[in-house]
């Protein structure tokens, strides 16, 4: 038997052994997310390590600030004053004064409530951005997790090469000692098993770094299995992207406009200085021969307005409300394209993921029918070599399918707002 036919049945073996597995290097079926090793448990462990989030809780304690001054019986804090008087230093003929006066700011009308919408807008912008920081943080997760599978699902299929690689190496070495294949078939499978060897250090090197991104991010190893989602529907909540209360980016979005028009309320209803109201308590005398005297008074103090005051403090409120609706009509024009984008994704990954089945399926057919046909002395080897390869390649391309499709419905879920 000729040195090229004794190759070819080599090749053919070691052919046959590796695609005897099918789906080595394919995504298995993903279990439903568990609550120690689904997505929703690793957005709580990334929250915890997230740095925005601990100046949220900063954030809701100045607004917590906030509305309580907002609903006090005072716009700013009172003060008192204590003063004496006497003649010592000169005729010291006995004068002495006392004088105790209490001061008190006054809300100016329509100001408190003002204030206190304000306050309450502000209270819940925190809210509205506590959630689009979740959700952002979740599309980071998302993103890491699947990176990480799809590098596992390449390292995974490099290794296979190597392996096949390898030993196909060794018994073209064997056969090449004992005279069957020649010097040119020795070298030619030993720069196979290097080139594969160099996939395969890419790959570890690709997956290494998608672990240490995953560790990065959630502060935790990776899982050793990877676990897929559903598409959202409307029965889970947050699946409407024309409700812009339903959608975190939006929400937060809305809040912040509530809280700039707040603002320009408050502006318009401040347009002078609080007024303040003071009680003074007089204790007094003349000279030692007279008895101290008692007296009490009130006086208020009403501050001028300045009209250049109030334009600079409207205009820069009016100019941040202004810059708030801008945004959220921006943030709702992007919502409904990434949407609409994700779903046609979403499309057409079902598409290549149906016809990569068919095509694994055509291809495994035909792969039974070329053996049996060479079996039967149809067929030569080249042609069952061929039809080997091609069947290789069919499963190769569906798991890389499966887990374009288990990505394309996470962005779709983020792009509508739903948390893992």
């Amino acid at each position: 038997m000729s040195a090229a036919r004794w190759s070819l049945r080599l090749v053919t073996f070691l052919a046959g052994v590796m695609l005897g597995l099918p789906g080595l290097a394919a995504l298995p079926p993903s279990p439903p997310p568990t609550q120690e090793g689904g997505l929703g448990f690793w957005l709580e462990q990334a929250w915890l390590r997230n740095p925005q989030a601990k100046a949220l809780d900063a954030r809701e304690g100045e607004a917590r600030a906030a509305q309580e001054l907002a609903t006090g019986l005072t716009p700013e804090p009172g003060s008192v004053s204590v003063g004496t008087l006497n003649d010592q230093l000169n005729s010291n003929r006995g004068k002495r004064e006392i004088a105790v006066e209490l001061n008190a700011y006054l809300w100016l009308p329509g100001q408190k409530a003002a204030r206190e919408a304000e306050a309450e807008s502000r209270f819940a912008e925190v809210g509205a951005r506590r959630a689009a920081l979740r959700l952002a943080l979740a599309g980071e997760l998302r993103e890491a997790w699947w990176t990480l599978a799809s590098a596992r699902n390449t390292a995974s299929l490099a290794a296979r090469r190597l392996e096949t690689a390898r030993t196909l190496a060794g018994e073209v070495q064997r056969r090449h000692r004992a005279g069957d294949l020649s010097r040119i078939d020795a070298n030619l499978a030993e720069m196979e098993t290097q080139a594969a060897e160099a996939e395969w250090i890419d790959a570890d090197g690709a997956l290494l770094q998608a672990e240490h991104a995953f560790r990065a991010l959630t502060g935790a190893p990776a899982p050793s299995s990877v676990a897929a989602e559903q598409v959202a529907t409307a029965e889970r909540g947050n699946a409407n992207p024309s409700a812009p209360q339903t959608h975190p980016q939006l929400g937060a979005a809305a809040a912040a406009s509530r809280s700039a028009r707040a603002k320009v309320k408050v502006a318009e209803e401040s347009r002078r200085t609080a007024p303040e109201l003071s009680l003074l308590a007089l204790r007094e005398r003349a000279d030692f021969s007279e008895a101290y005297t008692d007296s009490v008074g009130i006086r208020l103090k009403i501050p001028f307005s300045s009209s250049a005051l109030v334009r600079r403090e409207s205009s820069a409120a009016q100019a941040e409300a202004d810059q708030s609706d801008a945004e959220m009509q921006r943030v709702e024009n992007r919502v409904e394209l990434d949407v609409a984008r994700a779903r046609q994704a979403l499309q057409a990954a079902e598409r290549q993921y149906v016809l990569a089945e068919q095509r694994r399926a055509l291809s495994t057919d035909s792969l039974r029918l070329a053996e049996k046909s060479f079996a039967l002395g149809e067929s030569d080897l080249a042609t069952l070599l061929r039809i080997r390869a091609a069947a290789y390649d069919a499963d190769t391309f569906l798991a890389r399918q499966r887990i374009a499709r288990a990505a394309a419905i996470s962005r779709l879920n983020q792009t509508l707002g739903v948390l893992p």
